[in-house]
């Protein structure tokens, strides 16, 4: 059972002066922000469906990364983990994670057919 705890980093030499944390364990995503007025937000596992990694040149140089995650969520389609350490463990514990998640809860993906079909005519689908 692992659970990371990461903490919102600032670029500058990557110190860990904001009020933003990260709890990763196996079944949730939970983001704290805030210190006078606290957010939380928690994402289920299952419902991650894609993640990326994005790493500046500056965040390389301080061993830092953002984690974009990509949702079914009604509240946050995009979850990013802005500035972490260990950022690629995370995105590949997340990645193997979500899928066993969906593999427990039996949960199927589906894609939107209509998505993107806004170009074609009703009558293009009546043929």
């Amino acid at each position: 059972m692992a659970t990371y705890v990461e903490r919102k980093r600032w670029l500058f030499l990557g110190l860990p002066f904001t009020f933003t944390k990260y709890t990763l364990n196996e079944e949730k995503l939970i983001r704290n922000m805030g210190f006078f007025k606290t957010k939380e937000d928690t994402c289920y596992l299952y419902k991650i469906i894609d993640t990326k990694l994005e790493r500046t040149l500056i965040e390389r140089m301080f061993g830092l990364g953002t984690v974009i995650c990509y949702t079914g969520d009604v509240t946050d389609k995009v979850i990013k983990l802005i500035h972490i350490k260990h950022s690629k463990d995370i995105k590949e514990y997340l990645v193997d994670q979500s899928e066993e998640m969906r593999r427990k809860r039996r949960t199927l993906n589906t894609l939107s057919l209509t998505q993107g079909m806004s170009d074609i005519d009703d009558a293009d689908l009546e043929d």
